[in-house]
């Protein structure tokens, strides 16, 4: 386990996956991070790579050779080395191996920064592509689950709410299963904030058509002062997740760069909706933030 600190925050992140695993705050010891309570949902904020969401039957083609893979991707169920670490910083790898070539027929390097800045944690992806002539597609994206609420017997999951800004009517995409219906968009009106109701997830998660324009999600309470506000520079989605019908006391917030197959995929890698690629010796980087407060 990796600790980063400073005056205002200690943090956790576990080498299995480079997945943040613990936010404090060092004056209240409030935990923000979900603890991955098995009867819920085992994880805290796994890292999506290289796919977000589900593959159509948990497969897909790449030069007419089949693969499999399942949710999510392969990335948060390894080991990553860690590279740089410092009191306030810290650098993940993960790079190809014969194990991931089973499943994903392409070299790259993995590296997830943390960067700890007073109330600010940083999180920073940089997809490699080795390869000097094979062009490297792939998705990311990030899954932080935050505790709702935040501080234990103060409050319920419908005392919070989600506020998003710019304050507009945004396009959600919806998902029929496992699979995206982007013919089908829909109107979510954010221009105030969304109350937070168990019911919201009863089709799994909302998912924001975010059109690469900066965007804001606050997490907190009329309680009190509490809560997280996670800001995205450059995503094209966003997606809003608690389990249902499970009345699970966390909410994820999760920037993607990528997103579920779509209902009418036809399997190929190279077609599917959103995938990014880096051409050979190319990086592609992208990141947000998380304020504690």
């Amino acid at each position: 386990m990796i600790e980063l600190k400073n005056d205002e925050l200690q943090v956790k992140i576990n080498e299995h996956g480079a997945e943040l695993t613990s936010v404090k705050s060092v004056d209240d010891q409030i935990e923000y991070m979900w603890q991955a309570d098995p009867k819920f949902w085992g994880r805290h904020a796994p890292v999506l790579f290289p796919i977000v969401g589900r593959l159509k039957d948990d497969q897909y083609t790449v030069n007419g050779q089949t693969y499999r893979m399942t949710q999510h991707g392969f990335a948060r169920d390894m080991d990553f080395m860690v590279i740089e670490h410092e009191d306030d910083h810290a650098v993940f790898q993960l790079e190809a191996s014969d194990e991931t070539r089973e499943k994903f027929p392409f070299d790259f390097t993995l590296q997830v920064t943390f960067t700890l800045d007073a109330h600010m944690l940083s999180v920073h992806y940089t997809v490699t592509n080795p390869s000097g002539d094979v062009t490297l597609p792939f998705s990311i994206g990030g899954h932080p689950a935050f505790n709702v609420p935040l501080e234990p017997g103060n409050g319920d999951f419908s005392d919070y709410s989600v506020t998003v800004a710019p304050k507009k009517a945004y396009q959600q995409i919806p998902l029929v299963g496992p699979y995206n219906d982007v013919k089908h968009e829909k109107t979510l009106n954010l221009t105030t904030p969304m109350v937070l109701d168990h019911d919201l997830f009863n089709q799994d998660a909302l998912i924001l058509d975010l059109d690469h324009v900066e965007t804001t999600l606050m997490l907190s309470t009329r309680l009190n002062d509490h809560g997280v506000a996670l800001t995205l520079q450059d995503a094209p989605y966003v997606g809003i997740w608690s389990p249902y019908p499970k009345r699970a006391p966390f909410v994820c917030l999760e920037p993607w760069w990528g997103i579920a197959d779509n209902v009418d995929s036809d399997g190929d890698f190279i077609h599917k909706m959103s995938i990014h690629t880096a051409g050979p010796k190319e990086s592609f980087n992208v990141g947000f933030q998380i304020r504690f407060f």
